[in-house]
């Protein structure tokens, strides 16, 4: 485990994703992360640059590689952690196809030598906060920062689409059904639901390009949430959350809905279990204000009432998948 991160924000997290940025160094902090920004760093491209111009797409997302690279944390490779899905995943994408195609790297890094930059692929290994917390810090020890837990407060789990696939570093356990998020949730005392669509895409840029397609996307997200009575949307991306937050009210007018959900940063329901405020993680400036629901969580877990019976299993019934099994612990 890395003694100090080098930390690429991005531009989401400086405006309105504020709250994530502030929440997420709120954690660092308590978990005794270090996170070293790094200088003069630029914007990804988001989605868009990478169809337009290919090669000054990667030069741009390579540019933060570099300097990256050339910052003084470490011994050997460099850790950056990118709190941004988006941002995530371009990173980790440029170096990867650097890697993979000699001449794609000779041609970025002609592109840097202009600027007197240079990457080398595999210099830096691209995480995403997430990733770091379960996998560096991991579950005991964050269990162990839980000063006031989040009992009775119910929340879905949504991943997005960018981290889980395609996953250059293998990180995930299993890309349709992640479940360290799941399970960090869980950590803190939250009641997690079962979240069917917790890896759906919530559109990204679709809302300026069809509003329908936009609109039933992010109502899919909703109403699986709702369905199941999710308290709270629990994310990890700034485009997601902007989506399913900003969005709602769209969301209710076009279906004749009344969704009211809030949708949170899984940093921000970490902070509130360590002992912050609401106000100290960012929690209020959402559209959909969250200070309502966190009145339901209670002092005691929930009880669990009186078993169902179980309800005998088809024979025709496919078996559950060997992953899933092991995971919930079911036979």
């Amino acid at each position: 485990m890395p003694n100090r991160y080098a930390y690429y924000p991005g531009c989401s997290l400086e405006k309105n994703a504020r709250s994530y940025h502030v929440s997420a160094m709120y954690v660092a902090e308590k978990l005794g992360i270090e996170l070293a920004e790094v200088p003069d760093w630029n914007c990804c491209g988001a989605t868009e640059y990478f169809a337009i111009a290919a090669l000054p797409a990667y030069a741009l997302v390579a540019r933060n590689l570099a300097l990256a690279e050339s910052m003084p944390l470490n011994g050997g490779q460099r850790h950056l952690i990118a709190p941004c899905s988006a941002c995530f995943l371009n990173l980790s994408k440029t170096d990867h196809y650097m890697a993979e195609d000699g001449r794609l790297a000779a041609q970025v890094n002609e592109a840097l030598a202009a600027g007197g930059l240079h990457y080398d692929p595999g210099a830096v290994f691209v995480r995403h906060m997430l990733d770091v917390i379960v996998d560096d810090i991991g579950y005991q020890q964050v269990q162990e920062k839980v000063t006031k837990p989040l009992f009775g407060l119910r929340v879905a789990p949504y991943y997005g689409c960018l981290i889980t696939r395609p996953d250059y570093n293998r990180v995930h356990n299993e890309p349709e059904h992640p479940f360290c998020l799941d399970d960090l949730l869980a950590a803190l005392g939250a009641t997690v639901i079962d979240y069917p669509v917790k890896t759906a895409c919530c559109g990204g840029h679709m809302t300026q390009i069809s509003e329908d397609t936009a609109l039933e996307l992010l109502r899919r997200l909703l109403k699986a949430a709702a369905d199941y009575r999710a308290d709270a949307i629990v994310t990890l991306c700034p485009m997601c959350q902007l989506n399913l937050d900003g969005y709602q009210a769209q969301v209710n007018k076009h279906f004749g809905t009344d969704y009211h959900i809030p949708i949170l940063y899984f940093t921000q329901l970490m902070g509130l279990a360590f002992g912050a405020s609401p106000e100290d993680v960012g929690i209020g400036k959402e559209f959909v204000d969250a200070r309502p629901v966190l009145n339901k969580i209670q002092e005691k877990p929930p009880e669990e009432g009186k078993k169902r019976r179980k309800k005998r299993r088809d024979k025709q019934a496919l078996p559950m998948p060997e992953l899933l099994r092991t995971h919930t612990g079911r036979k």
